[in-house]
Formats: C-alpha cells, sequence, structure tokens
C-alpha cells in the first residue's frame, strides 16, 4: 500500500511541475510591445487563426476576406476549435495564450494515458510508468509545438488514447467502435492521422482473430466515412479534392529525392537523440514479443515510414511533428527495456544480488535523468537553454517582429492595400490586410507549380516542404502588392523591383512600396521613421 501511495504522489508531483513548467513556457513566449502584452503563436499556427477570426467574423473559412477560397490550413477541426475563442471578448493580443493554454491541458491529459500505457506494457512497474511520464512530460519538441499552438498536443493525445483502448482490446478480446471513431475524428483534426488510423486498423485484423470481422465492418467504413465527408466538403466549398498544402508539399517534386531527404532527416534526427538510446527500446524484442508490444513497436514505425515518404518535416531542428505524436510510445519502450535489460542482468548475478537489486532503482532513474538530455538536444546546445527556459522559446522574437511589422503597416497603408509576405500568419493575422502568399501555401496558382530543385549533391537533402515554390512575375508583377513586406529569393525578385517599387527603411524593417500606390499613406511614412 505503501508503494502505491508513494507512486500516486510522485505522479501527482510530476502533474504539478510540468503545470508550473508549461505555464512559464508559455510566459516566454509572451512580448512587450508599446507597453502591451502580446502572445504570438508559431507562425504556421496563426495562419489557422487568421482562417479562425475571418470565420467568426461571417466571411467563410478563407484567407483573405471576400478572397479566393483556399485550404491553405492543414487542420480543419483545430481551426474550428480556434474559432470559439475569437468568438468571446478578448483582445487580439490575448487570443493566443488560450489556445496555448489548451496545448497544456491536451498533454496533461496525455500523461494520465502514457501511465495507463505504461502500467498495462510493464506489469503494473511504478518505476517504468513514473519514468515514462516524465520523459514524456519534459520533451521539448513535444512542448514547443504544443505550447506555441500547433495541433501536435491534442493528436498526441488522440494516439495515446487510441493505442490505449486498442491495447485493452487486444487483452481483453474485446471489440471497441470508439477506438475508431477516435482515430476518425483525429483526421478531422489533421488529414495525417489516417496513417495511425490505418495503421491501428491494420493490426487489430492481424492480432485480434476473434473480433476480426467486428473490425474490418466497423473500422473500414467508419475510415471511409471520416475521409469522405471531408473530401465532399472541400471539392464543394474549395473546389478541390486535397488540401492546397497537399500540392504545395507533395507535388512538383521527383519522388526519389523526396524520400532521400526523408531517409536523410531521420538519421539525423537518430543521430542527435543518440543512436544507442535510439536502438535500446528495440532490446526488449530480445524479451517479449508479444502483441501489447508489437502494437506499440507498429505505431511508432508507421510514423516513422510516413515522414520518410513525405521527406520529413520542414520544421526539423524544431522536431519533428509526425514523431512527436508517437515519442510517448517510444519512451514507455525506451523504459520498458531499460527495466527489463536491467532485471536480467541481476538474475544473473551471484551472491551480491541483494545489494544490486537494492540500488537497481535508483539507477534506473540515474539513467534516465541522464538520458533527458540527449533527448531534447535537437539542435545543440541552443535546445537545452530552450528546454531549461534558460533562453526564449524557438522564434518567440521573430514572432514579436512579425507583430511590429503588422502594426507598421496598419500605419502607413489604408485597409484596401495589399501586402506580399513570406511569414504568412501573425502579419496578416494582426494587420488585418489582404495578403499575398509569395510562397503559395494560400494560392493555388503558386502551389500546383513545380518545386526549385538544388544543382548537386545537396539536392538529396534540401527538400524544404511548402518552401520550394514561388512565382514572382506573378505575385509582384502581375498581382502588384502595395507594399512587398518579406522576399524569400531577393535576387529573383529584383527586376520586379527595381522599375515599379520604392525601396525604404521604417523602424528597421525595409520595405517595398508600389509607386504610386492610392493604399500607402504616403504622408506617414516620413513620421514613423
Amino acid at each position: 500500500m505503501k508503494t502505491i501511495e508513494k507512486s500516486k504522489i510522485a505522479f501527482i508531483l510530476i502533474i504539478l511541475i510540468y503545470c508550473l513548467y508549461a505555464g512559464l513556457f508559455i510566459y516566454r513566449t509572451s512580448f512587450v510591445i508599446n507597453g502591451e502584452r502580446f502572445f504570438s503563436l508559431f507562425d504556421d499556427a496563426m495562419i489557422s487563426m487568421r482562417y479562425a477570426k475571418n470565420l467568426t467574423n461571417g466571411y467563410g473559412l478563407v484567407w483573405n476576406p471576400g478572397g479566393e477560397r483556399v485550404e491553405g490550413y492543414t487542420n480543419p477541426l483545430w481551426v474550428l476549435y480556434m474559432s470559439i475563442f475569437h468568438l468571446l471578448p478578448i483582445a487580439q493580443s490575448k487570443t493566443s495564450i488560450f489556445i496555448q493554454i489548451s496545448g497544456a491541458l491536451f498533454l496533461i491529459i496525455n500523461l494520465f494515458f502514457v501511465k495507463k500505457i505504461a502500467d498495462l506494457i510493464s506489469n503494473g512497474s511504478t518505476v517504468v510508468s513514473l519514468c515514462a511520464v516524465f520523459l514524456t512530460a519534459f520533451y521539448l519538441p513535444l512542448n514547443n509545438w504544443s505550447l506555441q499552438g500547433m495541433e501536435v498536443s491534442v493528436l498526441t493525445l488522440i494516439m495515446s488514447i487510441s493505442i490505449w483502448r486498442a491495447l485493452q482490446c487486444i487483452k481483453s478480446n474485446e471489440f471497441s467502435i470508439w477506438l475508431y471513431i477516435l482515430l476518425g475524428v483525429g483526421t478531422l483534426i489533421r488529414i495525417d492521422m489516417a496513417v495511425p488510423f490505418l495503421a491501428i486498423f491494420i493490426f487489430m485484423l492481424m492480432a485480434d482473430p476473434k473480433n476480426r470481422s467486428k473490425n474490418l465492418v466497423w473500422g473500414l467504413p467508419i475510415f471511409i466515412f471520416f475521409i469522405l465527408i471531408q473530401t465532399v466538403f472541400r471539392i464543394w466549398y474549395f473546389g478541390d479534392i486535397l488540401p492546397n498544402t497537399y500540392y504545395l508539399k507533395m507535388t512538383g517534386y521527383p519522388f526519389f529525392l523526396r524520400i532521400s531527404r526523408g531517409l536523410y532527416v531521420l538519421l539525423d534526427f537518430i543521430y542527435k537523440l543518440n543512436w544507442i538510446l535510439f536502438l535500446l527500446p528495440f532490446s526488449i524484442l530480445l524479451f517479449r514479443r508479444d502483441k501489447l508490444i508489437l502494437l506499440l513497436f507498429w505505431a511508432f514505425l508507421t510514423q516513422i515510414m510516413y515522414s520518410v515518404y513525405v521527406g520529413g518535416d520542414a520544421w526539423e531542428w524544431w522536431g519533428n511533428r509526425y514523431l512527436c505524436t508517437v515519442m510517448p510510445v517510444f519512451f514507455i519502450l525506451f523504459c520498458c527495456s531499460l527495466r527489463k535489460i536491467g532485471s536480467s542482468l541481476i538474475t544473473k548475478i551471484g551472491e551480491r544480488r541483494g545489494l544490486i537489486e537494492k540500488y537497481a532503482k535508483q539507477g534506473f532513474v540515474a539513467f534516465i535523468f541522464i538520458s533527458l538530455p540527449n533527448f531534447n538536444s535537437i539542435y545543440d546546445h541552443c535546445g537545452l537553454g530552450e528546454w531549461l527556459l534558460i533562453n526564449r522559446p524557438l522564434h518567440v522574437l521573430d514572432n514579436k517582429r512579425m507583430v511590429e511589422r503588422a502594426f507598421l503597416l496598419t500605419k502607413i497603408t489604408n485597409a484596401r492595400a495589399k501586402i506580399a509576405v513570406v511569414w504568412a500568419g501573425a502579419i496578416p493575422y494582426f494587420s488585418d490586410r489582404y495578403t499575398i502568399d509569395l510562397l503559395g501555401k494560400n494560392d493555388k496558382k503558386i502551389a500546383s507549380e513545380k518545386m526549385r530543385v538544388s544543382s548537386g549533391l545537396s539536392k538529396f537533402i534540401d527538400f524544404y516542404p511548402g518552401h520550394l515554390k514561388w512565382n514572382y512575375s506573378y505575385s509582384i508583377g502581375k498581382l502588384k502588392p502595395d507594399v512587398v513586406v518579406q522576399l524569400w529569393r531577393f535576387k529573383e525578385a529584383k527586376s520586379y523591383l527595381e522599375d515599379n517599387y520604392i525601396k525604404v527603411k521604417l523602424q528597421g524593417f525595409t520595405l517595398y512600396l508600389l509607386n504610386g500606390s492610392n493604399n500607402v499613406l504616403w504622408d506617414k511614412i516620413k513620421s514613423v521613421e
């Protein structure tokens, strides 16, 4: 009984420490402009926030009010969730914090399910479950994505709940329709969740012969239903069978080069993680190969294969988003393997076995603490500074500069002005100006074009999804934005800027103003210099 009570206290303590950590992390993402504290999400999340704001303002699911309907987001249900907070009387400077708090809450709930899975897999081992929870709670990439507004938090929770429910079904020989409904809801949050849906569905068909017919009769139709309803809506509302982001990131690039980059970033991930620590979980297969263990490995490996297939993430230095959702599974396997190796060594030791058993648990915990910095060294020593909250989280200062740019634009342009940007989130959201997306996330024409391919050997690794398509003859030459706020490749844009644009530097920002534009407040330029 005393051991159980200590376990509960330790778990609650981890939760409380994590709450404090998440709160400090969120606060560290904020910044002050003109005496007001602002909270802004990762810039891609701010794209979703702009869709959410336009929806609540009655413009529909559009990036630009009155503009073309383009599905420039990848997370429809998350956009709808964001829209709820735009209905409330919240200052625009504070709306983002509610999304960040939501991310923290989803991660906290996820820790309860990590513990449930670890308890089930390890036959109730306290040290395994607590250490798995601890590693998950303080894994920087998962916190970075989740606490800066991406849907990674809720997807990780759905993944953990689904795996826990699947494990229960396998162990008890039961069938659960809710397993597939939950996974189906996941595809509405992000269509990539179709991969774990199919992975778990296939595994249940193979591992649960007693309920095979039920899994087939219910699982496949539920999958088709959730994919079909969003596809029908997409065709009706946006006029496309797939999201615009799919065309942007997955078309117009050689398949082999995409795969080579996927393999490269996987190997880089393993190297930075420490290949010994990465391979350690696989050692449990030497001791156990039951269905419960195999399900966890299957879930983890299918996400790895998917990441390789899509060429990895565009933001690998943050930690791969596709792998973040299954890293709790990895940590559970890691702790189970470590415990099993320790137990195996103890049984082979003779006369001093009692003394070693006495200190085995302390050694186990010590190894977990030593491993944690390795897991969080995702972009060298800088990552450790952010993990320890010594440094500000990644891109926070950039977020501040984007918001400052947005306010500058409201001072020097009228409401009819068109602006061209590379960072397509915070600037449009806070400036409320009609925006041209130079990289095509919210532009069907750009998204449908071919990607730029590097020359030489670098082409095998220089694949950055969503950042390899641009057409300045169209975006600047034809659409003629009143202000070009940012550029992705200046040399290619130079010829389109020289004849028609005036280069100015205001408050430290370089802008290109359309010569003679009626939407630029020329009399305000000198006053803000």
